[in-house]
């Protein structure tokens, strides 16, 4: 019976440290790695000299926190007394910040990706997936008997080669993607040398940006795309659509190497597979930093150890 989720052109692939990544796998649960020396120096804030009664607690100590929450899946009452119990446990002296305060301050968070100037080129993956939310409005009216209808926000990656997160943002549910697109690829840091989209990116502006970081594009044109001498062009997605038109939509994807963009759909598929499909924060500014704090979650558990696989031979 032919499979159109696994068709027989589609090639397999053979892990080939499976003993490493399987202790990797392993240490992505020590607590230690969460809770680390720097974080435990810095826990207090340090005093600013500004007027008024100072932060108890510092930036690094709340972002700690809540990414104890986010990993494990606690509701912020959970995760202070998870903190209470664990520095009991370890001999810390350190106060744990209430529920109350995680919440206020993790409103106004900023993270830090903490993503690296890259030493090569970067091969840069982009796409953007939903995540669901339950906003002011759907809140009050569950609470009143209504349906609660969810909203939901977009989730923006731009993730290299070996599928570490170098760009994400987060947007309303009713922003286009090569909007978003063509800022991931400007706030992308280092050399770019391939920009992969589906073919929801194909537009003329989204290619100048590529070209503009020196980056050649591998995007798929649309059905209803065609070559045309009215408005604004581009070259390279016109000698695209006439690839597409002699080859065919299946054989320009292996000839081009389109088969990577599936490395941002496995991003996509860790991130809700770890940390859950919806956002647990209310306002939008909260929403955006626990999407960086998830993103910068996933970087990490990556550095513990990443696959390496090979293509089977048929």
């Amino acid at each position: 019976m032919n499979s159109r989720v696994h068709p027989t052109y589609k090639t397999k692939y053979h892990l080939t440290n499976w003993a490493l990544y399987d202790q990797a796998l392993v240490r992505r649960g020590d607590l230690t790695l969460w809770i680390s020396p720097e974080a435990i120096m810095a826990w207090s804030a340090k005093p600013t000299g500004l007027r008024g009664a100072p932060r108890k607690y510092s930036e690094l100590a709340i972002e700690t926190a809540l990414a104890i929450r986010l990993l494990f899946h606690l509701p912020l009452r959970q995760t202070e007394g998870f903190l209470r119990s664990l520095f009991e446990l370890m001999g810390l002296g350190l106060d744990v910040p209430d529920h109350t305060t995680l919440s206020r301050r993790g409103s106004a968070l900023k993270v830090n990706l903490g993503v690296l100037q890259p030493r090569k080129p970067v091969h840069l993956i982009i796409d953007s997936t939903g995540l669901s939310i339950v906003g002011k409005g759907e809140w009050a009216a569950a609470k009143h008997g209504g349906g609660g209808k969810r909203g939901w926000r977009k989730l923006h990656l731009g993730v290299d080669a070996d599928g570490l997160i170098h760009t994400q943002l987060l947007t309303k549910s009713n922003v286009d993607d090569v909007t978003t697109g063509i800022k991931i690829i400007k706030a992308t840091k280092g050399k770019l040398n391939r920009v992969t989209a589906d073919a929801a990116y194909d537009a003329v502006g989204f290619y100048e940006a590529a070209r503009a970081r020196g980056a050649r594009v591998v995007v798929p044109p649309t059905a209803s795309a065609s070559v045309t001498g009215r408005g604004p062009r581009s070259a390279e997605r016109d000698r695209t659509i006439r690839q597409v038109e002699g080859l065919g939509r299946r054989e320009w994807k292996k000839q081009s190497g389109y088969h990577r963009q599936g490395t941002v759909e496995n991003a996509f598929f860790r991130y809700k597979t770890i940390l859950g499909g919806k956002l647990h924060a209310r306002g939008l500014s909260a929403q955006k930093a626990e999407a960086t704090l998830g993103c910068k979650i996933l970087n990490r558990l990556l550095d513990r150890g990443r696959p390496k696989s090979v293509a089977i031979a048929r």
